[in-house]
């Protein structure tokens, strides 16, 4: 059998299963075409109203395709379903006869697909691909069985991978389970002990737009996207190499306080509006050790339930100072800090292999049209 093209149209169904299970594990879908736990605050939502995802059900956002030349679409693989938000659309393919779901996730795993989307997208800000003209686009497909060799071998490498990720995070229970054991142990010190704050201008505009930095909810910081035209950058506040910066509003953060520490060896600029600080006693009180405290999710609890405000909440230098943690001997910080340097070091080859495999999905895509062809 040789290649047959199709709308996309004809071998798909659209669900709108409503959540009536009492369902409250909350997804989103990012422009890497993975689901992840929502960022958006849920307190008091009407979780009926959320739409389910089961096992090789699609969801599909149209939104700002044109911005972010992204079609945000993904296939979820997990057992147990999970709810996403009722301005998504779910789907699943109806026509497994003629394609298999995993091929047709794969079809979308490109910059190529990408860029038409966005090619197809209309509104002059949000440039939207609407639902009607994404389920027009045609596709070719070669015969099922043609897609199943390539499909096995897509989930073999995922496989893989997933092996490798889960021996990553296994790595990081071991850091977990090494701080968690130093709460017993040893005595509870205010970390005002230990740190100062910063407050360092760029008056002499030494530094410019490309030092410019914004902190993101998964710590790190982050390429500033705020509109800098005719914007002075004097007043804005020096991140020396390992110094860290938060910003001080806690309110509508997902229940994260955002924060992050410069561990390379640039300096950046922030906003005045952020807080900046650095270890003073070294000797005493590593930064990364530190730093490792300030990503358990405990710490976000503590620094949302410290907040003050009436209209924003907000976490001040007073507040960061009073933060108790155990702070055992300096080798001893170390020691955990080096497990947890082997940690970061192996997500990032996780993430940089999860990278590369989706690179290859086009390779095996136009591998399975071209067999055909010749």
């Amino acid at each position: 059998m040789g290649l047959t093209k199709h709308k996309i149209a004809e071998l798909i169904s659209v669900c709108d299963e409503r959540n009536s299970f009492g369902l409250t594990n909350f997804y989103g879908l990012n422009i890497n075409k993975e689901f992840m736990p929502t960022v958006a605050n849920t307190e008091g939502l009407d979780e009926s109203k959320y739409k389910v995802v089961r096992n090789k059900r699609f969801v599909f956002s149209g939104m700002q395709t044109g911005r972010d030349e992204c079609i945000r679409i993904s296939m979820y693989s997990g057992e147990e379903p999970i709810i996403v938000s009722p301005a998504y659309t779910t789907f699943e393919v109806s026509r497994e006869d003629l394609v298999i779901p995993e091929y047709f996730f794969m079809l979308f795993l490109s910059k190529e697909k990408d860029r038409f989307g966005a090619f197809c997208s209309d509104g002059s800000i949000r440039s939207n691909l609407d639902w009607e003209r994404f389920v027009d686009f045609d596709i070719t497909l070669p015969s099922i069985e043609q897609q199943r060799k390539f499909v096995n071998v897509y989930l073999s490498l995922q496989n893989n991978l997933a092996a490798y990720q889960n021996k990553v995070e296994e790595l990081k229970l071991v850091c977990d389970g090494y701080l968690d054991q130093l709460k017993k142990k040893c005595e509870k010190k205010r970390i005002g002990e230990y740190i100062e704050q910063c407050d360092e201008r760029n008056s002499d505009n030494h530094y410019t737009l490309d030092d410019l930095r914004g902190i993101s909810i998964q710590k790190k910081f982050i390429d500033s996207k705020a509109d800098m035209m005719d914007v002075s950058l004097s007043p804005y506040i020096l991140v020396r190499p390992n110094s860290f910066a938060f910003v001080p509003v806690t309110s509508r953060n997902g229940g994260k306080i955002t924060l992050a520490y410069n561990d390379s060896e640039q300096t950046y600029i922030v906003s005045s509006a952020y807080i900046v600080f650095q270890v003073k006693d070294k000797d005493n009180l590593d930064p990364e050790y530190l730093f490792m405290y300030f990503n358990r999710p405990e710490f976000d609890r503590y620094a949302r339930f410290n907040s003050w405000g009436s209209a924003r909440e907000v976490f001040t230098m007073d507040d960061m100072n009073d933060v108790s943690i155990p702070i055992p001997d300096i080798k001893v910080q170390r020691e955990i800090v080096n497990t947890y340097r082997c940690y970061i070091e192996r997500q990032r080859i996780a993430a940089q292999l999860n990278e590369q495999l989706n690179n290859l999905c086009p390779i095996f895509v136009k591998g399975s049209l071209q067999i055909l062809k010749e």
